[in-house]
């Protein structure tokens, strides 16, 4: 497999680390990933766009190419001709319905390699959390870079950082999260999603519900329950709601090593109102009767018109463009109220081939802008993720590690700032020869002339559909001086730091 689109990564530990700590030092720490050799590469002037952004190069492509971009982690020439072969719809419907997608070969290296992640609690909480770290990261990476369900992992992705839960703060309990909630709801029904991370002991650990108790509240769970998860900060919820929406989880808690517990001793069984509707007080007799003061609080929710406009547009932001239209949000929203939130619809009509054929160009976060570049040079490898786990801490993105509630943002503004360590990962990739990545020159120097070198590295990297300017930038530097190993090497980093590699 090493060498192919399928290629395995094995066990090499990921570090975690606090946000404050790898922001600070990401700078500093990247110098040092400048391959040798490579400094006259890493001078090349780069234009610069908003806040020092490279900017957005022009739309190109057909409407199909556009989808595989929006669709996966990377696009690759192969994943382009599947989309040829099937067209439009036929492709998009197969990366919905994904679990048809045979992705038997990359579970079983994730089985095998990962073997924690199929674990219960009681296991997990036996074994070392920096051991569970890397394998719930190393996981995340390998299936990002190779499964065939790709829609999916980017629904992962997405739902991940909705619903956000910072390992260090949860530990092994995050393991479970990401297996029973957002893994097996990431393209099914959003309101089976939110009941699963309202029941998920990681999410009530993490903004400490499991300690709110009657006399003794702890109100984050229910301030982002309505703010993060459904309604948004301005769908229209009152600081009292906050108050008593918290009053109604009071005594969702967990026992053992990760079961979800109600106790109704620590519940508040008073009356209560929640967005205008009066919950009647209970007999604390009532005993387990009393959750469903909490369940009727996520009917709310679910139902409540914030929330379709709210999680729509987030998912038409995520999916295609910073900027929806107010009427595409209508009309999605739409579709969140007629289906009862069934994700695969909403993302159906989100990238109808009108939308996608207007939207303006994505800047890839770091993780989508590594995994990507993995996907497209297809490396032989022996740690892909420790390898790739690394450099998402120094682009900034460690996985998992984002501490507050709202997750890693989806801002070009907030991504702004990192485009040297983003550089030097992409000459570190182009000069892998040795050690855990080992990229093949052979594909992108089929012979030694400077014009059929650019084709081969259009080809894999862009589809054959690179801008003109990047073409003309890359075949200047090759035809400055004569062809030499290195300097193939220099022009594939120089493409894949290039702004219509890193936009999408």
């Amino acid at each position: 497999m090493a060498g192919t689109d399928d290629a395995p990564a094995s066990d090499v530990p990921v570090a975690t680390s606090r946000r404050a700590l790898f922001r600070a030092g990401a700078a500093l720490a990247a110098a040092a990933m400048v391959p040798t050799g490579r400094a006259e590469a890493q001078r090349i002037q780069r234009p610069r766009g908003l806040n020092g952004l490279p900017p957005a190069p022009p739309q190109t492509g057909t409407t199909l190419a556009r989808l595989v971009h929006r669709t996966t982690m990377g696009f690759t020439k192969p994943e382009l001709d599947r989309a040829t072969a099937m067209g439009y719809q036929r492709y998009l419907d197969a990366q919905l319905n994904y679990d048809r997608l045979d992705d038997s070969e990359v579970e079983a290296v994730v089985s095998q390699r990962f073997p924690a992640l199929a674990h219960d609690g009681t296991t997990l909480a036996t074994m070392d959390i920096n051991l569970l770290y890397t394998q719930l990261s190393q996981a995340t990476l390998f299936r990002a870079a190779y499964s065939r369900r790709q829609l999916y992992e980017r629904m992962v992705e997405f739902w991940s950082d909705h619903f956000n839960i910072a390992y260090r703060d949860v530990g092994y309990l995050k393991l479970l999260d990401d297996r029973l909630v957002i893994r097996k709801h990431a393209l099914g029904n959003f309101g089976d999603l939110l009941r699963a991370s309202a029941h998920s002991t990681a999410m009530l650990e993490y903004l400490d519900n499991t300690r709110s108790r009657v006399g003794r509240v702890n109100q984050n769970y229910a301030r982002e329950i309505m703010e993060l998860h459904t309604m948004g900060a301005d769908g229209g919820y009152s600081q009292k709601d906050v108050e008593e929406v918290t009053r109604c989880f009071t005594g969702w808690t967990m026992m053992g090593r990760g079961d979800f517990r109600f106790d109704p001793t620590g519940h508040d069984f008073g009356e209560k109102i929640v967005l205008g509707q009066t919950f009647e007080a209970m007999p604390t007799s009532a005993g387990s009767l009393g959750k469903q003061d909490g369940d009727r609080v996520i009917n709310l929710l679910l139902a409540h018109p914030s929330t379709a406009k709210y999680v729509s547009t987030k998912m038409i932001q995520w999916l295609l463009r910073y900027d929806p239209p107010e009427a595409l949000v209508q009309r999605v929203a739409g579709v969140f109220t007629r289906t009862k939130g069934d994700i695969r619809s909403m993302v159906r009509e989100i990238l109808q081939p009108s939308n996608v054929a207007a939207a303006p160009l994505k800047f890839k976060r770091p993780f989508h802008y590594i995994v990507s570049a993995m996907r497209a040079t297809t490396p032989a490898v022996t740690s892909v993720a420790g390898y790739a786990g690394r450099q998402l801490t120094l682009t900034g993105q460690p996985l998992f590690s984002w501490d507050t509630p709202d997750g890693y943002p989806d801002r070009i503004d907030y991504w702004a700032g990192n485009l040297l360590p983003r550089w030097n990962f992409s000459n570190s990739l182009a000069g892998a020869t040795t050690g855990e990545v080992v990229v093949d020159l052979t594909p992108f120097k089929p012979t030694e002339t400077p014009d059929a070198i650019v084709v081969a590295i259009d080809t894999r990297l862009f589809g054959g559909e690179m801008p003109a300017a990047t073409r003309a930038r890359l075949r200047a530097f090759l035809v400055a001086q004569p062809i030499t190993t290195t300097r193939v090497r220099e022009a594939l980093g120089l493409a894949l730091s290039a702004p219509a590699f890193q936009w999408y």
